[in-house]
């Protein structure tokens, strides 16, 4: 029997345990420091956060937040647990295209060749990362994204539903990068970036 427990029983869960199924999943369960909160949620929370690594199975992390997302992954990684990559049967993807251990890509993704896919990403549901992108460990690139040829999108940097990146345009670390935003040149320095084009917004 192949098992799952997911870390963290939310919205983002409930897609991963859909995708898990899909992939042939038989039993998934959840951990969850909010255990109490989370009546009526429609798979077993059988634990806390700090408890995962004790269950006889593959542990996936279904946090949104990108350091949390990082901090848990890496501590089951030292602790040599399983991580598995979360794929959706419904994604296309290239023959050569590399995606990194505890990565999820949603039903509607299309990776075009040549594209890395770093650990921990989320690449949301109908997102496309056309050839020779690289997307950074624990990006997360959401609902409806484009990233046109040779983009470059390094760690942690979350890119809202609907953005678009042009081609050849290179993204630093620990960005935000606003929902329908069009990115037309390089951004160099970390920040929130809205509109189109898309500009650092300043506070």
């Amino acid at each position: 029997m192949r098992k799952l427990a997911l870390i963290g029983a939310g919205g983002h869960g409930k897609v991963l345990a859909n995708i898990a199924k899909k992939m042939g999943y038989e039993k998934i369960i959840f951990f969850d420091d909010c255990k109490s909160e989370k009546e009526g949620y429609p798979y077993p929370i059988v634990g806390r956060i700090c408890e995962a690594e004790t269950c006889d199975c593959e542990v996936a992390v279904a946090i949104g937040d990108a350091k949390m997302r990082q901090k848990l992954l890496e501590e089951l990684e030292q602790k040599a647990i399983k991580i598995p990559t979360l794929i959706h049967p419904n994604a296309i993807i290239a023959e050569d295209v590399e995606i990194g251990k505890g990565a999820v890509i949603m039903a509607g993704v299309v990776l075009q060749p040549g594209c890395k896919i770093g650990k921990g990403c989320i690449i949301n549901t109908c997102a496309s990362v056309d050839h020779d992108s690289k997307v950074g460990d624990y990006v997360h690139v959401a609902v409806g994204v484009h990233l046109a040829g040779n983009v470059k999108v390094e760690a942690r940097t979350w890119i809202g539903a609907g953005a678009t990146i042009s081609d050849h345009v290179c993204i630093c670390s620990d960005c935000i990068i606003g929902a329908g935003a069009v990115v037309v040149k390089d951004i160099t320095e970390m920040g929130t970036f809205i509109g189109v084009p898309a500009r650092r917004k300043t506070f």
